[in-house]
């Protein structure tokens, strides 16, 4: 059986990395995926998901710190930076990410909570 963590690690060229885009672009606006959406931000997210949002987090607080002008970088620049970043912070990453992962763990109840009351609002 293929695992989220697999699935999330494989490494994906830039074209299938596009393309995959564009489809998920044309995906995200039909109703169905919409709802789909909004069922998986009442549930409880496993621990895969959590440590996969904690490291993301963490890169993303990284990228912040070390290179404030990530996001007007080209394509290759910011590959490049990614490495770079891998390379120097790689094990403080993993190490403050755990962290991470616990903390969102325990903010997971207050997340679908607030989930349901912002669901109940877009009824009334």
């Amino acid at each position: 059986m293929i695992t989220f963590q697999t699935l999330y690690e494989k490494v994906v060229s830039v074209t299938q990395r596009k393309k995959q885009a564009r489809r998920m672009s044309r995906l995200a606006k039909s109703p169905a995926f919409q709802m789909k959406k909004q069922r998986a931000m009442l549930k409880r997210r496993n621990p895969a998901k959590l440590a996969v949002a904690a490291r993301k987090k963490t890169i993303q607080s990284f990228r912040d710190k070390f290179y404030p002008g990530y996001n007007n970088m080209s394509l290759q620049q910011k590959v490049k930076t990614d490495q770079l970043l891998m390379q120097k912070y790689g094990t403080k990453i993993d190490k403050i990410s755990k962290k991470e992962a616990m903390k969102l763990a325990k903010f997971e109840v207050e997340r679908i909570k607030n989930a349901r009351d912002a669901m109940k609002g877009d009824n009334a």
